[in-house]
């Protein structure tokens, strides 16, 4: 797989999980990485605007996949938020306002299962 207009190249294959080798990227964890890069992004543009400074943040991703009872697939996400030296309330309001404004998240509600957590760690 590659990317057209950057120099992102990248071996794919199917998860042992669902019967294949496992030693190449899957479309699950790439749509982890861009879900967790777009939100992050969302999540600083947020904090900017209400003027908090989040520096050492950063966001994390677990996609799964399972069947959706139609014989297809579907999607869940699972977000994990952490942002050092942020008072959990006002990290988890942070949180709450990307999920608004994420790109991602805008085009998976309603669809697929996205459940964003704050962590103090």
């Amino acid at each position: 797989m590659a990317v057209s207009d950057s120099d992102l190249a990248l071996d794919l294959s199917i998860p042992k999980a669902m019967g294949g080798s496992g030693e190449g990227a899957n479309p699950e964890q790439l749509f982890a990485a861009g879900y967790a890069a777009c939100f992050h992004s969302a999540l600083q543009g947020v904090a900017r605007a209400r003027k908090v400074k989040i520096a050492d943040s950063s966001v994390g991703s677990r996609v799964s996949i399972g069947s959706n009872g139609q014989g297809g697939y579907q999607l869940a996400v699972h977000l994990e938020v952490v942002i050092p030296g942020v008072e959990h309330d006002l990290a988890q309001e942070l949180a709450d306002q990307a999920h608004q404004v994420c790109p991602y998240s805008n085009a998976t509600r309603g669809n697929i299962e996205v459940v964003v957590t704050v962590s103090d760690d």
